[in-house]
C-alpha cells in the first residue's frame, strides 16, 4: 500500500514541512479514532481541487462504518461541502443531515489541519511562566493544508455514557488543537512519546491545578493493582503519583510535570512489582494550557517479555561467542598438527580441515556481535579472502582478488554453508589454479529479491582434462550448495583460460 508521502507527492502540492507535520500527526490517528468513537480520515487537497484520503483509522471501542480502508480514495462529492467549509473558515464543520457511505448512514464532522507559521521549529517552541507553569504557544497557525473528517453513527448508545462523553470532549479538545497547529504537542518528536497507550487502556483528565476531573475505569483498575485503593477523581494526580513512588531514588525527574499534564512526554513507574506507563498531552486553548490528559496502561507483562527477549538475545550472543572460540581453538590445533605432519598429503588434508573450521568460525564471530541471526555477508566474505591469502603465501602464489557486487545480509542458515562453499572454491583456485604463479580471482555477486548468484573466475591453468574432479572438496561443495542452499553449482572453462564456477540458489523467507 502507498504511504502518506507517496500519495501526497503524487496528487497534492504540499511542502516538506507540511509532510513532516502530517508524519508527526498520523501516529496518533488510532488515539483520535478511539476518542471520537468513530472512523477518522485524513485528506489532503489535490492539485485538481479534490481531496485524497491518506490516513484512516477505525475506533477500537466502537463499530466501524467502513468495511475497508479508504486510503487512496477521493472524497465523495456530497462530503466536499463540509471539507471546503472548514478549510475556508478554519472552524469545525458538520453535515446538517446524515450522509451515506454504501449502506451506512453517518454523522460527518470536519476539522482543518494547520501548523505554526514557522513550521516544525516554531511548533516545537514554547514559553513557560515560571510562577504558574502555564505553557504558551509561540507563533500563529498557518493556513490549513489538510482536512480531518470524523465519521460516527447517528445512534450510538456510547455517546450517552459518562465515558463516551468524556472521550468526545477530549477528542474535541485535540481536534481544536489540530486546527490551531498545536497538536502534535509542542516539543513532540518521533520518539516513544507517541502512540500507545491508547484511550481504551486508561485515560485521566486533569485541570490546570493538576486535579483529576475524570478517570476511566481502566485507569482506576490499573491504580488498584498498584495498591492505590481510593478514587482518583478529585485528587491531585501529581501527589498521587508522588506517594506511589515515594522512597524511590531513580524516578524520572519530569514525572511531576507529566502527572500534571504540563509536558508532552512519557514515563514509566514501578510500584509493588507492577509497571505502569503514562503519556501526557497538554491541552491548549487560545494559546494557553487549560489542563491536560494522561494516558495510562499496565505494561508489566510487556516489560517482562522485553526483558526475556533481552536475556535470550544475550544468551544467543554468548553461545555464538563460545562456539567461535571453540572453533578457533580447533582450527589452531589443526594448524599445529599440519606443521608437524611429515607427509605433504597429511599437511594438505589437515590444512583444508583447518580452513573449513576457520570459515565456520568467521560466521559465528559475526553472529556473536549482533542481536539477530542475520549477518552482513560482505564482511564475512572479506575475511574468507584472508584465508585464501594464507593459502597463497604457503604456495608462493601472488593472487589479486577482486570482488564485484554485494552479497547483502543473510541469515545464519545461508551464511554458514555459503562461507564454507566460497572458502573451498577460492582457496582451490589459489592452491591449484594459480599455484606458484601470479594471477587474479574475480568474485561477482548478483542479488535479486528472490535469488543470489555468485561467480568465481580465476586466471589460472584451468580444469585438468577440462572437467571437475570428484574429490572430497568437490563433494563437500555440491552437498552444501545443493543440499543446504537448495541451489545449483557448475564448473567450466573461462574464456580467459582459467576456471569459472557459477553458484545460484533461491532466497526463501528473506525480504530484501
Amino acid at each position: 500500500m502507498s504511504t502518506l508521502r507517496d500519495l501526497a507527492k503524487k496528487y497534492a502540492d504540499l511542502t516538506e514541512d507540511q509532510l513532516a507535520w502530517l508524519d508527526l500527526l498520523t501516529p496518533d490517528w488510532p488515539l483520535l479514532a478511539d476518542l471520537a468513537l468513530g472512523d477518522v480520515v485524513l485528506w489532503v487537497p489535490t492539485i485538481d481541487g479534490n481531496y485524497l484520503a491518506v490516513a484512516h483509522s477505525r475506533p477500537a471501542g466502537a463499530i466501524t462504518l467502513f468495511y475497508r480502508d479508504i486510503i487512496g480514495d477521493f472524497m465523495r462529492d456530497d462530503w466536499r461541502e463540509v471539507a471546503d467549509e472548514t478549510m475556508q473558515t478554519r472552524k469545525p464543520a458538520s453535515s446538517r443531515a446524515p450522509v451515506w457511505y454504501e449502506e451506512n448512514a453517518m454523522k460527518l464532522a470536519a476539522f482543518s489541519v494547520s501548523m505554526r507559521d514557522d513550521g516544525l521549529a516554531a511548533a516545537a517552541e514554547t514559553s513557560r511562566n515560571t510562577d504558574t507553569g502555564v505553557i504558551t504557544a509561540v507563533g500563529a497557525p498557518s493556513a490549513p493544508f489538510a482536512v480531518l473528517t470524523v465519521h460516527t453513527t447517528p445512534t450510538d448508545p456510547q455517546y450517552a455514557t459518562r465515558i463516551g462523553q468524556a472521550f468526545r470532549e477530549v477528542a474535541d479538545d485535540l481536534f481544536a488543537m489540530i486546527q490551531q497547529g498545536l497538536f502534535p504537542s509542542p516539543g513532540t518528536t518521533r520518539g516513544r512519546e507517541r502512540g500507545a497507550p491508547m484511550a481504551s487502556d486508561g485515560l485521566v483528565r486533569i485541570n490546570t491545578d493538576g486535579v483529576v476531573s475524570f478517570a476511566s475505569p481502566n485507569t482506576q483498575s490499573t491504580f488498584t493493582l498498584l495498591d492505590y485503593r481510593d478514587e482518583l477523581e478529585g485528587e491531585n494526580f501529581s501527589e498521587v503519583i508522588g506517594d506511589l513512588v515515594k522512597g524511590q531514588f531513580d524516578t524520572n525527574e519530569s514525572l511531576p510535570l507529566i502527572a500534571q499534564g504540563r509536558v508532552a512526554k512519557r514515563a514509566d513507574i514501578e510500584v509493588n512489582g507492577r509497571i505502569m506507563t503514562m503519556r501526557s498531552i497538554p491541552v491548549i486553548r487560545d494559546d494557553e494550557r487549560i489542563g491536560g490528559i494522561v494516558l495510562t496502561r499496565d505494561v508489566t507483562g510487556l516489560r517482562q517479555q522485553e526483558q526475556e527477549l533481552i536475556t535470550k538475545d544475550a544468551t544467543i550472543r554468548e553461545i555464538h561467542h563460545r562456539v567461535k572460540n571453540n572453533l578457533q581453538t580447533v582450527a589452531s590445533l589443526l594448524r599445529v598438527q599440519a606443521r608437524r605432519a611429515r607427509s605433504e598429503e597429511a599437511k594438505e588434508v589437515l590444512g583444508q580441515a583447518m580452513r573449513r573450521v576457520a570459515a565456520i568460525a568467521v560466521v559465528h564471530d559475526t553472529l556473536s556481535t549482533g542481536l539477530s541471526q542475520i549477518v552482513d555477508f560482505d564482511v564475512v566474505f572479506d575475511r574468507v579472502l584472508g584465508l585464501a591469502a594464507e593459502v597463497a603465501s604457503l604456495h608462493g602464489t601472488t593472487v589479486h582478488p577482486h570482488k564485484q557486487g554485494h552479497f547483502g545480509e543473510l541469515p545464519s542458515e545461508y551464511a554458514t554453508p555459503l562461507a564454507l562453499t566460497l572458502t573451498e572454491i577460492v582457496t582451490n583456485a589459489v592452491e591449484h589454479g594459480l599455484a606458484g604463479r601470479e594471477g587474479e580471482v574475480i568474485i561477482t555477486a548478483e542479488r535479486s529479491d528472490r535469488r543470489l548468484a555468485v561467480e568465481v573466475v580465476d586466471t589460472g591453468t584451468g580444469l585438468p582434462g577440462g572437467t571437475v574432479g570428484d574429490g572430497l572438496g568437490t563433494q563437500i561443495v555440491r552437498t552444501l550448495v545443493e543440499g543446504e542452499l537448495g541451489g545449483s553449482i557448475n564448473w567450466g572453462p573461462d574464456v580467459r583460460g582459467g576456471t569459472r564456477v557459477f553458484i545460484d540458489f533461491p532466497l526463501r523467507w528473506i525480504h530484501t
